[in-house]
């Protein structure tokens, strides 16, 4: 899998903030310094066209980790959902309320800063500082690109955290950004990463539903040929 917090994203799968890893300080900059050509300006088409096949009820609670100002919120919610976001950058959470021209109610939620407005709320400071009475209900999870956006060091954790704070019935949409696994294309397309499965396999089947392949130059090496990034969809459900 191998896609790291400062990998390179299209538009429609854009990178998030990290939390509570050495990349912190990055995406914090990144928002300082207005420098977020990586948000996505529409609704992940991905989730438009597969998120019903999770078959939930229009009014079940849907948790978004590392949200960003993350359009996807507004599609949620417009779906009947009450979403629930998590955003390091306070710039990236006033920017999504303002955007969209919401007039959230703001309230102090242990270490963390609650933004709600309707349907939406975004706690806004570090997941891990996220407990499961201060998020509430969850009947899924909206994962978009969170865990490749994270270091692998503080993958792990991420995941044992994710699970601390969602019930044992929850699924998890989840979209990755992914170096291949093998030099055969094909192959590795088809493939459900190893990673992956060995974070989550225990407690879902990892279903393995869409695959975009592309091409990305690395900014940082901009002479360098373009590197092959396979864009993946998975479902996890519950065993």
């Amino acid at each position: 899998m191998r896609r790291a917090a400062h990998a390179r994203f299209p538009e429609h799968l854009s990178p998030v903030a990290a939390v509570s890893s050495p990349d912190n300080e990055l995406w914090l900059q990144c928002w300082r310094d207005r420098s977020t050509d990586f948000h996505q300006k529409t609704v992940n088409p991905l989730l438009v066209r597969y998120w019903q096949s999770l078959n939930l009820p229009a009014k079940s609670r849907v948790f978004v980790p590392l949200c960003g100002k993350s359009l996807d919120l507004l599609w949620l919610a417009g779906q009947g959902h009450q979403v629930a976001g998590i955003e390091l950058s306070p710039i990236a959470v006033r920017a999504f309320f303002r955007e969209n021209r919401l007039h959230p109610v703001r309230r102090q939620v242990g270490r963390l800063t609650e933004w709600s407005s309707g349907q939406i709320r975004i706690f806004c400071g570090d997941i891990f500082a996220l407990t499961a009475a201060d998020l509430g209900p969850v009947n899924a999870v909206y994962d978009r690109a969170a865990l490749t956006a994270l270091p692998e060091t503080t993958r792990i954790a991420y995941v044992a955290h994710l699970h601390a704070l969602i019930p044992v019935m929850c699924p998890i949409f989840l979209v990755s950004a992914e170096d291949p696994e093998e030099s055969d294309g094909t192959a590795s397309e088809q493939a459900i990463a190893e990673e992956l499965l060995a974070l989550y396999a225990g407690r879902f089947t990892v279903d393995l539903v869409h695959v975009v392949p592309s091409y990305q130059s690395d900014p940082e090496a901009p002479e360098a040929p373009p590197q092959l990034v396979e864009h993946k969809l998975y479902r996890l459900l519950p065993i």
